[in-house]
């Protein structure tokens, strides 16, 4: 089955699904660079020239960064499960969109844990007072804990329009073993 045969509703979802996507990694790299921008050193010391007067401002600036990922990570999840769902095209003859659910499931686990940093990030930059030592500790201990996940998370996700684009692995004869 080509692209063209696909039901509207599929359609409709992968455009939803890639979408969210293309925001997913906007905001990641948004966020990686933010993020690593604030501390120095393998100690993870705020750097020199911010300000801790403003640094409240700051973090709340990172606040929709985070909540932009947490969102569209969510919504690339459920338009991929839907789209395989009501794709109907087959893993064993779609090598493409096989290694694209292999990729998302294997980083499942690492962005679920992350999620749980980046929601008490969200909780506390939502209220009204806000506690900039315990930001910049989430904020450290988002880094130290998976410190080199984030760029290999970053590749494979951008990888995955090449798989889309070029589908790779795909048998053409269906009749053929």
């Amino acid at each position: 089955m080509t692209i063209k045969e696909l039901p509207t509703l599929a359609k409709i979802i992968a455009l939803i699904s890639l979408v969210a996507l293309s925001v997913l990694l906007g905001s990641y790299v948004t966020k990686l660079f933010t993020v690593y921008y604030l501390f120095e050193g393998p100690d993870l010391v705020l750097r020199n020239y911010i300000d801790p007067s403003h640094l409240d401002t700051t973090l709340k600036v990172l606040f929709p960064v985070h909540l932009i990922q947490f969102i569209a990570y969510v919504i690339t999840i459920l338009g991929l499960i839907l789209f395989v769902i009501t794709s109907k095209l087959s893993i064993k003859y779609n090598g493409w969109l096989f290694i694209i659910i292999l990729l998302f499931l294997v980083t499942l686990p690492f962005e679920v844990y992350l999620m749980t940093i980046d929601y008490k990030f969200i909780v506390a930059a939502m209220s009204d007072k806000i506690n900039s030592a315990e930001l910049l500790e989430l904020l450290r201990d988002r880094i130290k804990e998976l410190s080199s996940y984030p760029l290999v998370a970053l590749f494979s996700y951008i990888s995955i329009y090449y798989f889309i684009i070029f589908q790779p692995l795909t048998k053409s004869n269906q009749n053929s073993i």
